[in-house]
C-alpha cells in the first residue's frame, strides 16, 4: 500500500490517490479483484481507505451495470466489518453515495433501497456508539434530501425506531431512539406520523423511569404539534403537555416554556385562552428561576398567538413583512361616508347626526321625515311611526342591499335606561330653569334665552360620562371619539357665554318638526345650520383625530383590555420592573423589547395605552442593547399603530434614538425610509435637517454606517420634492462620494445618479444642469484619478438608467467623458471604454445617421481599441451582448497602482 501513497493520505487529497489501488499492478488482478483484495484485507487501515473512497470507486464503475452491482454488493459485505472504525467510515459516505446515485443512476430508488437503506437501519442498533451516532446523522441527511421513499420509512426505518423505544428496550438505545424519532417526525407526512409514531410519542411523554426521555419529548413537543395539527393536539397531546409542564424536574418544565408558542399555535382560541393561559401563568410563577426565565422569554411570543387579522386589521405577507396600514380604515371610511351623506342630503344639523349615532339596537325604527323624502328611524313607540309607515316599508326594502349610511358601525350596547334618566334630569332642569326665568322676568324687562348649543353640549357630555365606564369596549371607544367630535362642533356653533340672543325662550319642538328630534328616552335640540358643508366634514375629521390622541380618557386609561387574558398582560408589563432583572434574568428588559411589536400587534392600536408607558420605559433603559432592539423595530411598530399614534408617541422616541450611540442609531438608520414614509409630509420634512447628523459617528472607522446611510438616501429620494433633494440630499451625496472607503464611494455614485434622475423626472432641468456642472468640476477635473474614474462610472450609469434626455447628455456630459479617453491613468481609460462601448454607443440616439457625435464616438473607441493597455483594448472591443456573461461584480475593483494592469479588474 505504501507504493500507492496510502501512508500519507489525508482528507485534503483528491480522489485519484484514494482509487490508486485500482490501477494495474504486479498482482495481475482486475480492478474489481483489487477492490475485493483491499476491501477485505487483514490490514484495518486498508479497509478504512476503501470505505473512505467508496464514492470514487462507484464513479469508476458506474458506466457498467454489472460492475456497478458488484461494487454495491461489496459495499453491503463491507458493512458487516468487525472493526467499528471501518463501519463508521462507510456510514459517513452513505449520504454522498446516495446523492451520486440519485443524480446519475436511472434505477436509483431500487439500488438505494436494496443496498444502502438496510445498512443505515442496521447501524441504528449497532453496539458501537460512534457507529450509531453516524447512522443517525446519515439518516437525517437522507430525510432532509428526500432520498428515502415513504415505503422504506414505514416498513424499514419506523419499525426499528418503535422497537428501540419499547419500555423493555435498553436505556441508552431508548434515549437515542427517542431523539431520532422526534427529528424524524418533523420530516414525515402528517398521515405517517399520526398512524405510526404519534401513539408511541404519547407513551414516551409519560415515561416515569427515564427523565431524559421526557425531556426530549418536551423539547420537541411544539414541532410534533405543528405536524399533527389542531385536532390531534387537543385530543391526544394536550393532556401530556399539562403533565410535562408540572413535571418534578425543572429542566422539563423549562423545555415546555420554551416551546409554548408553537404549542399554542396548534390550538383553538378557546383552548388557548381557557387552558394554556393559566398553565403559562403557573410557569411564570415557577419556583425555579430557570423556568421563570424561559417563561418570560416566551411570554411575548405566546401573547402574539392571540393575534387575529380580523381584529388587528394587519397580516404578514409571505416574505414576513408587515404590510402598511391604510391611512383610512374601513370603519373610518364608513364614518366619513355617513357624515358626508348627512351633509349632502339636506345640510343636516349636528344633532341629527348625534341622534342617529345613538340609536339603541333593540328599538324598533321610528321614521324621521326629511324634506327630500329620505327617512331615518329610531323607535316605533311614537306616533310618527304610524304616520310614516309607507316610508318605513320602502326603507326596509332597501335593507337587503348593504348601505354604509344606515349601517356604518356595529350598534352600541343598550344605554336607554341611562338616557331616560338623563331625560328626566333634563326635564327637572328645564322646569327649574323656567321658574327661574319667570322670576327674573318679573325683575327685569329684558330676557335672555339659554343657548341651544349649550344645552346640546351638556347632553353630549352626559352621554360621554355614561360611556366612560365601558371604555374598554372597542365599540364604545369609537363612539367616544365620534361624540367628542360632535361635542366640539356643538361648542363651536353655540354663542359665547353671556352673549345676548334674539330668539324667543326655549320651546318644546313638535314631533315632526324639522327643527328638532324627539324619541323614546331621548330629546335633542338641533343647532343652526353650518354655513359650509365642507366645514362640518373637516371639523369631524380633525376632531376625531384630536379625540383619539387627546381625549381625557386616553392619558388616564387603566391598562385593561379584552384581547388577551389580563394576567398575561400584567406579567408582560412587569418585565420592565428592575426587581425582575434581579430575580429572573438580567436581560429580561431586552426580551420585553424584542417581543413588544408582536404584543402591540395582538392588542391592536385601540389598546396602545396599555403598552405606551412600558415602551417609553424601555426606550430610556440604561442598557444600550434594549434601546437598540427597539430602534430596529420602531418602523414595524409605526405600521401597527398608524400615523396618528406614531406622530404622537413614536416620533419623540425616534428623535431620541437619532442622538443615541451608534449601536442604537444603526437600528434607526437601517429602516429610516420605512419609518419616514409613514409620517405626514410636514413632519417628514423636519428630518431633512437631521440627515446630516448621520455623517458623524462615534468611530470614524465605522464605514458601514455611512454605507447604510447612502443606501437609505437612495430610497428616501422619492419621499421629498426635487427642491428638497437638491437643497439637502445633494450635499450629503457629494460628501459621501469623497469618503475614504471605496465601498462607500461607489454606493454614493449610485446615489448621485438617483438624484440626477429625480431632478430631470420632475422637470427641474435648470437644477439638473447645475448639478451636472458641479459633478464635472468635482470629478472630471479631479486631480486624483479615482475621481475621474468615478465620473466615467456616473456617466455610464446615467445612460443606462435613462436619467436624462440623450440630447442633454450629449451636450453636458459626453464632451467631458470623451476628454477622459486620453487620461494618463489606465484605470480611468478602462471605465471610459466600458461606458462608451457598452452603454453610450448602444443608445438609439447615437445610432441615428444625423447624430452630431457619432463620428467622434467612433474615433474615440477606435483609439481606445489600439490603447497600449490590454484591459482598455479588451473593453473597447468587447461585444456589449457578451458583456453580461463576464460580469463579476456591481462596481469597479481598482488596484492602488495604475501601472499593474494584471491586478486591475473592473465591471463588465
Amino acid at each position: 500500500m505504501d507504493d500507492f501513497g496510502f501512508d500519507d493520505y489525508s482528507s485534503e487529497c483528491d480522489g485519484i490517490r484514494i482509487t490508486a489501488f485500482l490501477d494495474a499492478g504486479q498482482d495481475n488482478l482486475t480492478p474489481l479483484g483489487r477492490l475485493e483484495k483491499y476491501a477485505f484485507s487483514d490490514n484495518t487501515f486498508n479497509r478504512q481507505i476503501v470505505a473512505r473512497g467508496l464514492l470514487d470507486v462507484l464513479r469508476e464503475f458506474s458506466d457498467n451495470e454489472n460492475d456497478f452491482i458488484s461494487v454495491m454488493e461489496t459495499v453491503a459485505r463491507m458493512s458487516e466489518d468487525a472493526d467499528p472504525t471501518v463501519r463508521a467510515e462507510l456510514m459517513e459516505q452513505v449520504p454522498n453515495i446516495a446523492m451520486f446515485l440519485h443524480e446519475s443512476r436511472p434505477n436509483f430508488p431500487a439500488a438505494f433501497s436494496r443496498y444502502l437503506v438496510p445498512i443505515v437501519v442496521r447501524y441504528l442498533t449497532d453496539p458501537n456508539n460512534q457507529v450509531r451516532k453516524t447512522s443517525q446523522a446519515a439518516l437525517l441527511v437522507l430525510l432532509e434530501q428526500g432520498l428515502i421513499c415513504k415505503a422504506d420509512m414505514e416498513t424499514k426505518v419506523c419499525p426499528v425506531l418503535l422497537d428501540l423505544t419499547e419500555p423493555s428496550s435498553d436505556d441508552d438505545y431508548k434515549i437515542e431512539a427517542v431523539a431520532i424519532l422526534c427529528k424524524v417526525v418533523t420530516m414525515l407526512s402528517k398521515d405517517t406520523v399520526e398512524h405510526l409514531l404519534l401513539p408511541r410519542f404519547c407513551d414516551l411523554c409519560s415515561d416515569a423511569r427515564l427523565f431524559q426521555v421526557r425531556k426530549v419529548c418536551a423539547t420537541n413537543f411544539g414541532e410534533i404539534c405543528s405536524i399533527v395539527g389542531q385536532e390531534s393536539t387537543e385530543k391526544l397531546l394536550m393532556s401530556k403537555f399539562f403533565n410535562l409542564c408540572s413535571d418534578s424536574l425543572w429542566g422539563i418544565r423549562k423545555a415546555c416554556a420554551e416551546c409554548f408558542m408553537t404549542v399554542s399555535n396548534s390550538t383553538s382560541p378557546e383552548v388557548r385562552r381557557s387552558k394554556l393561559s393559566p398553565l403559562f401563568i403557573n410557569l411564570i410563577s415557577d419556583q425555579s428561576r430557570w423556568v421563570r426565565q424561559a417563561a418570560f422569554q416566551s411570554l411575548g411570543r405566546f401573547i402574539s398567538t392571540f393575534a387575529s387579522p380580523s381584529s388587528t386589521g394587519l397580516h404578514f405577507r409571505e416574505d414576513g413583512a408587515l404590510p402598511e396600514v391604510p391611512r383610512c380604515t374601513p370603519d373610518r371610511q364608513d364614518h366619513l361616508r355617513f357624515v358626508k351623506a348627512v351633509v349632502n342630503i339636506s345640510k343636516d344639523k349636528i344633532s341629527l347626526f348625534l341622534y342617529v349615532v345613538l340609536r339603541p339596537e333593540n328599538r324598533s325604527p321610528v321614521p324621521v321625515n326629511r324634506p327630500d323624502g329620505f327617512t331615518l328611524t329610531n323607535s316605533s313607540d311614537g306616533p310618527t311611526a304610524t304616520n310614516n309607515i309607507k316610508n318605513t316599508k320602502e326603507h326596509e326594502q332597501t335593507d337587503e342591499n348593504f348601505n354604509s349610511f344606515n349601517y356604518w358601525r356595529p350598534p352600541l350596547p343598550d344605554i336607554s335606561e341611562e338616557l331616560e334618566m338623563l331625560n328626566c334630569e333634563k326635564s327637572e332642569e328645564v322646569t327649574e330653569k323656567e321658574e327661574t326665568e319667570e322670576e327674573e322676568h318679573q325683575e327685569s324687562s329684558s330676557d335672555s334665552k339659554p343657548s341651544p348649543g349649550k344645552a346640546t353640549s351638556d347632553q353630549i357630555q352626559k352621554v360621554l360620562d355614561c360611556l366612560t365606564p365601558h371604555i374598554a369596549d372597542p365599540d364604545v371607544q369609537v363612539q367616544v371619539q365620534v361624540l367628542s367630535a360632535a361635542l366640539k362642533a356643538a361648542q363651536l356653533d353655540s354663542p359665547s357665554d353671556g352673549s345676548p340672543t334674539e330668539t324667543s325662550p326655549t320651546e318644546e319642538p313638535p314631533e315632526d318638526s324639522p327643527e328638532g328630534l324627539s324619541g323614546d328616552g331621548i330629546s335633542i335640540d338641533l343647532q343652526p345650520e353650518m354655513e359650509d358643508e365642507s366645514s362640518l366634514i373637516e371639523n369631524v375629521e380633525e376632531e376625531e383625530k384630536d379625540a383619539c390622541l387627546h381625549s381625557p380618557t386616553s392619558e388616564d386609561k387603566p391598562k385593561i383590555q379584552n384581547v388577551i387574558p389580563q394576567q398575561l398582560l400584567d406579567q408582560y408589563l412587569s418585565m420592565t420592573d428592575p426587581a425582575r432583572a434581579q430575580t429572573v434574568d438580567t436581560e429580561i428588559a431586552k426580551h420585553c423589547a424584542f417581543s413588544l411589536p408582536g404584543v402591540a400587534l395582538t392588542l391592536g392600536r385601540q389598546n396602545w395605552h396599555c403598552l405606551k408607558d412600558t415602551y417609553e420605559t424601555l426606550a430610556t433603559d440604561v442598557q444600550w442593547k434594549v434601546r437598540r432592539t427597539l430602534a430596529f423595530s420602531i418602523h414595524e411598530l409605526a405600521v401597527i399603530l398608524g400615523d396618528q399614534l406614531t406622530a404622537a408617541d413614536l416620533v419623540p422616541i425616534f428623535n431620541g434614538f437619532l442622538k443615541d450611540l451608534d449601536e442604537v442609531r444603526i437600528g434607526v438608520l437601517k429602516h429610516l425610509y420605512d419609518f419616514l414614509k409613514l409620517l405626514h409630509a410636514d413632519k417628514r420634512r423636519e428630518y431633512l435637517y437631521q440627515l446630516q447628523e448621520f455623517m458623524v459617528t462615534d468611530n470614524s472607522r465605522n464605514w458601514r454606517f455611512r454605507y447604510e446611510l447612502a443606501e437609505q438616501l437612495i430610497l428616501i429620494i422619492e419621499l421629498y420634492s426635487h427642491y428638497d433633494v437638491y437643497d439637502y440630499l445633494r450635499q450629503i451625496a457629494l460628501t459621501l462620494c469623497s469618503d475614504k472607503v471605496s465601498e462607500v464611494r461607489w454606493i454614493s455614485y449610485k446615489l448621485v445618479v438617483e438624484i440626477l434622475q429625480k431632478l430631470y423626472a420632475c422637470g427641474a432641468d435648470d437644477l439638473g444642469l447645475n448639478f451636472i456642472n458641479e459633478l464635472t468640476v468635482r470629478f472630471c477635473h479631479c486631480p486624483k484619478w479615482v475621481g475621474r474614474q468615478a465620473f466615467a462610472f456616473i456617466c455610464q450609469a446615467v445612460v443606462e438608467e435613462d436619467c436624462m434626455p440623450m440630447e442633454q447628455f450629449s451636450q453636458h456630459l459626453l464632451p467631458s467623458l470623451l476628454s477622459l479617453s486620453s487620461d494618463p491613468v489606465a484605470n480611468v481609460r478602462v471605465l471610459v471604454a466600458k461606458a462608451l462601448r457598452q452603454s453610450v454607443m448602444e443608445k438609439a440616439y447615437f445610432k441615428e445617421p444625423g447624430c452630431a457625435y457619432s463620428d467622434e464616438l467612433e474615433e474615440t473607441v477606435m483609439t481606445l481599441q489600439s490603447d497600449k493597455d490590454r484591459d482598455v483594448r479588451f473593453f473597447a472591443s468587447l461585444d456589449p451582448n457578451k458583456a453580461s456573461v463576464e460580469k463579476k461584480s456591481d462596481q469597479p475593483k481598482t488596484s492602488s497602482s495604475a501601472g499593474h494592469s494584471s491586478l486591475r479588474h473592473v465591471v463588465v
